[in-house]
């Protein structure tokens, strides 16, 4: 029986998945950044390598760390037995063991579970066989329907990294004893390797809406005041599909141009870029750079 959720009620029965789980964890979402009390109650499941962990994750496709951050990634890819995917159309939310799921609008996001308004709907089901096996039990047609589906994004997701558990046959064939487990794919370290680095002594309580900094003044540099630009601004995948080139290679670009700079793990406006016309705006995942389109000649 289906049962709507809101508040308080849905982050607790969202831990009560993770809690309950001795099979199967599936978590969906298009960010991911770990609640401290989900680290607590996960990291208690990291012995337990007959737990198979899915993760599909999404959005911001030429930059993925705005998706799953770094921190996140190192602590999932210590569990035995864990699947991580990446589906760039990914918007819908879903959390599921092998006896109850919830579909909600909530990410598994630090911000979205402290501030915003959000709701879902929790049902409960037995999921037999999950990925080897299209078939799910219920009563409810709801369940079966939502894990026909996700199971779907599932399969069609890219798989980024993957690690599976060995086990060793004992008393006859009769036992079986888990030995180690092994990196199948890795796609994410590298990836990760080629952010920038900073280190921390503790794990920092980032949120979606970003702090923008005041940077330093550039020695021996005069930087005259920003000019008002009322023209057409362009995002950072804008303005890279204009020039032709990749958002990484953009944003190489821009930092060396001295007009971006890190901050807390973001980029922020330099006072240099902010006299170029750049400017930080609003969009519908968050705060975000905007730069004028006449600088797309300088940036040729």
């Amino acid at each position: 029986m289906a049962k709507f959720l809101t508040g308080n009620e849905l982050n607790t029965e969202l831990e009560k998945i993770f809690e309950r789980a001795d099979q199967l964890i599936i978590l969906i979402s298009p960010f991911i950044k770990l609640h401290d009390r989900f680290i607590s109650t996960l990291r208690t499941k990291k012995d337990n390598p007959k737990l198979e962990i899915i993760i599909v994750f999404g959005k911001n496709e030429e930059d993925m760390s705005k998706s799953m951050k770094q921190e996140d990634f190192n602590f999932f890819k210590e569990f035995p037995n864990i699947q991580i995917r990446y589906e760039r159309r990914l918007h819908a939310k879903y959390y599921a063991n092998e006896s109850s799921a919830i579909l909600t609008s909530m990410n598994l996001y630090t911000y979205s579970q402290d501030n915003n308004i959000e709701a879902g709907v929790m049902t409960k089901a037995t999921l037999l066989g999950h990925l080897a096996s299209n078939f799910v039990t219920g009563e409810d047609s709801f369940d079966k329907e939502a894990w026909t589906y996700f199971k779907r994004v599932i399969d069609q997701s890219d798989l980024l990294f993957e690690r599976t558990p060995v086990f060793e046959s004992g008393m006859m064939g009769l036992t079986m004893k888990y030995k180690e487990s092994k990196v199948e794919v890795d796609k994410l370290t590298e990836f990760f390797a080629d952010k920038p680095k900073f280190e921390s002594k503790y794990r920092k309580d980032y949120t979606e809406k970003k702090q923008i900094e005041e940077p330093q003044e550039i020695p021996q540099q005069t930087i005259p005041p920003p000019a008002a630009f009322k023209g057409k601004f362009l995002s950072a995948t804008a303005l890279s599909k204009e020039l032709g080139i990749s958002s990484k290679d953009l944003t190489n670009k821009i930092e060396k141009l001295n007009w971006i700079e890190k901050k807390n793990d973001e980029w922020v406006l330099t006072s240099l870029g902010k006299s170029k016309g750049a400017e930080i705006k609003k969009g519908q995942y968050g705060e975000y750079i905007a730069y004028p389109e006449t600088l797309i000649n300088e940036l040729r």
